[in-house]
């Protein structure tokens, strides 16, 4: 069934979600607050709104794909959104935000009279050009099921973890995982290096072997063995570090507020954070091997103050 979709957030992820979901023979009408992504989104199928609140007018479905909870919750209730979306529209949130935040925005559309879901995404750029993208709902089963031929629109899997928040708890916790899994595998790179073993000999290894992850055999941070991996192409971003800086430091401050001893989850988020803040800021987070080659990074405490 053909759907009205407002979508609102065109970057790197939102512009090829979009486009899917153009192709699949939705009706799409977007916005974004830079100009050329507007433009580029409307090369790809999809109608540009003069502004936010005007894409939602006539949709069925309002999905939202935004840098932060403060942007998500100041676009439903400061500019409007939820005031200007017809009763009962479902409010699709793929962002990857705080699950504080994705709760109150649940709440926030629910009083409003409308439907709630969160459905952040892993897979990346590369996952949202080839429709590869798993989403992790969180919401009602209802609102899952509604939402379901829109993401299988933009990706290829769609995995229902919950009530509201469940699916950016899930994210929080894949990307932890991801996250401490390509610190370890650029740790036994550079440790190959030292030890004169080539970076093939340890990928035909570890890739066949106990050693093999996702980071591994899909992201090697090292060229050669992967070859669409981005070192090859000077790292260029697929998943940049300031992202993976992000969403580790929402898994660090849920493991802090919940009590959790994540003792790699914590560093790793500290090392991202350095890495993204310097010489990372333009690259994919695989780069991180760049940063295990030059040595310790600085610590910092609970509070971010760097030691």
């Amino acid at each position: 069934m053909s759907e009205v979709v407002a979508f609102i957030g065109l970057g790197r992820m939102g512009g090829p979600m979009a486009g899917r979901l153009a192709a699949a023979g939705h009706r799409v009408v977007g916005y974004d607050v830079v100009p050329g992504l507007l433009a580029a989104a409307e090369g790809r199928g999809v109608e540009a709104a003069p502004s936010a609140v005007a894409a939602v007018t006539e949709a069925d479905v309002v999905v939202t794909m935004l840098p932060t909870g403060r942007h998500v919750l100041g676009l439903y209730r400061d500019e409007g959104l939820l005031a200007a979306a017809r009763p009962g529209t479902l409010f699709l949130d793929c962002s990857t935000i705080d699950v504080a935040d994705a709760r109150a925005a649940h709440e926030a559309v629910r009083a409003a009279g409308h439907r709630a879901l969160d459905a952040p995404v892993s897979g990346g750029v590369v996952g949202a050009e080839a429709g590869t993208l798993t989403f992790m709902a969180g919401g009602g089963a209802e609102e899952f099921a509604r939402a379901e031929p829109l993401l299988a629109a933009m990706g290829a899997r769609s995995v229902h973890c919950g009530d509201a928040g469940a699916g950016q708890a899930a994210k929080i916790c894949n990307n932890m995982i991801l996250g401490i899994s390509m610190i370890a595998v650029s740790e036994a790179f550079v440790l190959g290096e030292s030890l004169g073993l080539s970076h093939q000999a340890l990928f035909d290894v570890a890739s066949t072997s106990s050693g093999q992850c996702w980071a591994l055999t899909t992201n090697c941070p090292v060229p050669g063995p992967v070859p669409a991996s981005p070192a090859n192409h000077d790292y260029r971003p697929g998943f940049s570090a300031p992202l993976m800086a992000k969403d580790l430091r929402l898994a660090a401050e849920a493991a802090r507020a919940n009590g959790v001893a994540a003792e790699l989850g914590l560093r790793a988020a500290e090392l991202y954070a350095a890495f993204a803040g310097g010489e990372g800021a333009e690259q994919d987070f695989s780069g991180i091997v760049r940063a295990v080659r030059q040595g310790p990074a600085p610590t910092s405490d609970q509070n971010g103050t760097t030691a």
